[in-house]
């Protein structure tokens, strides 16, 4: 027999491409939904390990360690409480200290997280393995009523230098109460980060303290809706309280006893966490699900291994008829084995690489989206070897499970000989 193997595999499943499409679908899909899983897995994991860099303690009120990194860092979930100024000034002023950076948060324009902070915030704060915030127009803010924003805010409210903006009691979509009475002035927008901080409204300490002007009993008294922008302006505008603050030592060497000092201060009760350590508890919590869909979608593999298997074994009988006249033309019965192996093989390896592609398109689809929604970057999603091991691991799965079929084709194939059974 002169024709390669692979091109009578090639035409075999050709004359029977109706049953071959299917089973190339179903094998991409089991593919593109255990490859997708791992994507998304490693891609989030490493959005998440790059959205704060150089910090080496956050401090807040007591809480678990991952709740205080997911609002402080990621802008997810609600402060349990605040801490005093007092307490912060004097950590901020050891000198083991090199630089903090406070931060209050509870408020937000449209559904904008809205954070208060200093200069030292543009100066000190990195993400990405250590780079620093810049400008893409305008300044950093310097005056109360001043707003720095993230580039996802500037873009998909379509706001440029010097618009006013009204900021809502709250953190929802729709905020308890507009302080449309001291609007805001946006003097900058950020370059895109990658990381929540472009999903993010920066203004000052000053500012925060200025719309919560008669706001002292948790709700806006007469004074909140009398006073003006300026009137509030000209008060000496005094921090009492902040969300938490991050820090940075001159030594690491000194971070464990800086923390344990922090974590058993008696002023009041104080929470420190190292942000490597707190993004492996979250992991640890998240580690069963991530074990469970992995699972999942390599049983979802096999399933679609399953299914070549079965659309072989199923057409046999029908294509001893076939075999026989592959026999007559000089066939001898190991090409047959190789035949059925190969379509075996040929089938997983399309269905494999179209699974590869098919998961490119969704990520194409779905990273815009998480960075709109949640501001993080999913990193690591464009081609690597990872598919190629898988491509070919499905592959190599397939053409074992071939040999099933094949072995049993074989034996017909010598049973039969050359005479044809209809």
């Amino acid at each position: 027999m002169n024709a390669p193997v692979l091109s009578l595999a090639l035409k075999s499943a050709f004359n029977r491409r109706l049953t071959a499409i299917l089973t190339i679908i179903a094998v991409a899909l089991s593919v593109s939904l255990f490859v997708g899983v791992e994507k998304m897995r490693e891609g989030a994991r490493a959005g998440f390990e790059r959205t704060i860099s150089g910090t080496d303690l956050i401090v807040g009120a007591r809480t678990g360690p991952v709740n205080l990194l997911l609002y402080t860092v990621f802008r997810i979930g609600d402060p349990t409480s605040s801490i005093s100024w007092d307490s912060y000034q004097e950590f901020a002023d050891r000198p083991e200290i090199a630089w903090t950076i406070p931060i209050s948060l509870g408020d937000a324009h449209k559904g904008y997280r809205v954070l208060g902070s200093d200069q030292n915030y543009f100066e000190h704060y990195q993400y990405g393995g250590g780079s620093r915030l810049e400008m893409a127009a305008g300044d950093p803010y310097s005056g109360v009523y001043d707003a720095v924003l993230g580039a996802a805010v500037a873009r998909e409210l379509d706001y440029e230098l010097g618009e006013e903006i009204t900021l809502s009691h709250g953190i929802g979509e729709v905020g308890f109460h507009d302080h449309d009475n001291r609007p805001f002035k946006v003097t900058g927008i950020l370059q895109p980060t990658g990381t929540p901080v472009d999903r993010t409204v920066h203004i000052t300490l000053q500012g925060m303290e200025a719309i919560h002007v008669g706001w002292e009993s948790g709700a806006p008294s007469a004074l909140a809706r009398a006073a003006s922008a300026e009137d509030v302006a000209s008060m000496p505008l005094r921090t009492d309280e902040i969300t938490a603050f991050f820090v940075g030592l001159e030594s690491k060497g000194a971070m464990l006893s800086l923390r344990r000092e922090i974590n058993t201060y008696e002023g009041e009760p104080l929470l420190a966490v190292v942000p490597g350590l707190a993004l492996n508890q979250l992991w640890s919590v998240i580690g069963t699900v991530e074990r469970v869909l992995g699972a999942i979608s390599v049983f979802v593999v096999f399933v679609g291994l399953l299914t070549i298997l079965t659309s072989i074994l199923t057409t046999l009988n029908e294509r001893r008829r076939e075999m026989a006249i592959l026999r007559s033309v000089g066939a001898r019965p190991w090409h047959i084995f190789a035949l059925l192996v190969s379509e075996a093989a040929g089938l997983a390896f399309i269905g494999a690489a179209l699974g590869v592609v098919l998961v490119h398109g969704a990520m194409a689809v779905l990273a815009p989206l998480a960075e709109s929604r949640l501001g993080l970057a999913l990193m690591g999603l464009g081609p690597s070897l990872f598919e190629i091991y898988v491509i070919l691991a499905v592959t190599a799965a397939s053409a074992l499970l071939g040999v099933i079929p094949a072995w049993r084709a074989f034996r017909n194939s010598l049973a039969d000989g050359l005479s044809i059974r209809l």
